[in-house]
């Protein structure tokens, strides 16, 4: 099959602010490094601001649906409080995810199968006000067939276990979890979805899923932040994006 089109690179910047909150201190700045990301071939910037704004900032927010000249993809939980915050922006995209207060990083994909009504009425608004809704979820037939049901644009498919099964060396569950992710990217396709993936990608486990042909957009933050300490943001963007493109070609 061939690929659908040019494979984008969001990236997120959320774990910028996380060094910076360590401090209190006002660097380094996400709304900077979103620049530079920019500057170095990302496709759009994505932000998750957590309930209990843990790294990034309502003025975060602000300052990135201002200055951005790429798109801003806003994470959130399907909460009023987001809800008004995405309404008052209007950001490109809204990405719903699951929160836990307790969690370090989003630990799975949102419930949509026996959230359905609730969250058709939630995602109602954003998309009247122009914003494109995806919607974070394992690669499970059920959750997809119900984004496609409550009427979501995009479903980001969770990359998480597969990545950490190749960290942990279980190769064969890796695989497996490969597999899923390309049923399910062909089921959400055919579902009239487009389909995104992210979390836990590295430059080790980027080109398997980059080779999904159905995958339009591949959102990457914490490694990249965390390479970004060797190498330097910039560098660190154009290696991923040449992985990507490679595996794509």
């Amino acid at each position: 099959m061939e690929p659908l089109g040019k494979l984008r690179l969001g990236v997120n910047i959320d774990h910028v602010a996380t060094v910076r909150n360590a401090r209190g201190s006002a660097y380094p700045d996400p709304v900077r490094a979103a620049k530079l990301a920019e500057e170095y071939g990302a496709d759009g910037i994505t932000a998750h601001l957590r309930e209990d704004r843990r790294h990034i900032s309502d003025d975060d927010i602000a300052r990135l649906a201002d200055e951005l000249s790429v798109p801003l993809n806003f994470e959130m939980a399907a909460t009023p409080e987001m809800q008004a915050i995405a309404l008052r922006h209007r950001p490109h995209a809204v990405c719903l995810v699951p929160e836990k207060r307790e969690e370090r990083t989003t630990e799975g994909g949102l419930e949509v199968a026996r959230e359905e009504n609730r969250l058709a009425h939630f995602i109602a608004p954003l998309a009247d006000a122009g914003c494109r809704v995806s919607i974070f979820i394992a690669a499970d037939r059920p959750q997809i067939e119900a984004a496609a049901r409550i009427g979501a644009a995009v479903v980001e498919l969770h990359t998480g276990a597969y990545c950490d099964f190749h960290a942990e060396g279980r190769f064969g569950e890796r695989d497996a979890e490969l597999e899923r992710l390309r049923e399910m990217a062909t089921l959400a396709h055919g579902l009239g979805l487009e389909v995104h993936a992210g979390h836990g990608l590295t430059y080790d486990t980027v080109k398997p899923v980059a080779a999904l042909p159905e995958v339009m957009e591949l959102n990457i933050g914490h490694y990249l932040i965390g390479e970004a300490i060797f190498l330097g943001l910039g560098p660190a963007i154009t290696e991923m994006r040449r992985l990507m493109d490679e595996a794509r070609a």
